[in-house]
């Protein structure tokens, strides 16, 4: 199967491959470290599979963070400077409190084991975290992610080789 997943690849110009694993980490739920892994089986070299999956996850939730910060603005803007958010549903109260308890490192690292790093930044952000610290934090998380399931993906290849 991996076998014909790489012929068909093959079939397309390298830069096709490269954008295409580019266009698909940019999706939520996918990200960094699924791309990775599909960029490995596709038949890219490791570093160019993890580097092409990080830029395109990076740029998605670059999207999310910077409209998130803008919405958050415009909303305190429009309360007139009130930070007083109305009540929370059930499932951002626990993002918050998670938020609370590990503050924007332990999030962005952990936090991809169970939402996005979209829907994670863009909450932080939300919350009142610093934007820049999110977007430091996300990147760090979205290439540790990204290298460690290229690393894995790539030994899994070379096993069943």
């Amino acid at each position: 199967m991996i076998a014909a997943l790489q012929d068909f690849a093959a079939s397309f110009p390298e830069y096709i491959s490269w954008l295409g694993v580019m266009l698909v980490s940019a999706i939520p739920f996918v990200e960094s470290y699924f791309g990775s892994v599909i960029g490995v089986l596709i038949g890219l070299p490791t570093p160019v599979a993890i580097g092409v999956a990080v830029v395109g996850n990076v740029a998605s939730m670059l999207a999310f963070v910077f409209s998130a910060h803008g919405v958050r603005t415009k909303v305190i803007a429009g309360r007139g400077g009130a930070d007083a958010a109305p009540e929370e549903s059930p499932r951002r109260a626990k993002l918050r409190r998670a938020f609370d308890r590990y503050g924007v490192a332990g999030v962005s690292l952990l936090g991809q084991t169970i939402l996005p790093s979209q829907i994670t930044s863009a909450a932080m952000v939300s919350f009142g975290a610093n934007r820049n610290t999110v977007v430091f934090w996300q990147i760090v998380s979205i290439i540790l992610w990204g290298i460690a399931f290229g690393v894995l993906a790539t030994l899994g290849v070379q096993l069943t080789r």
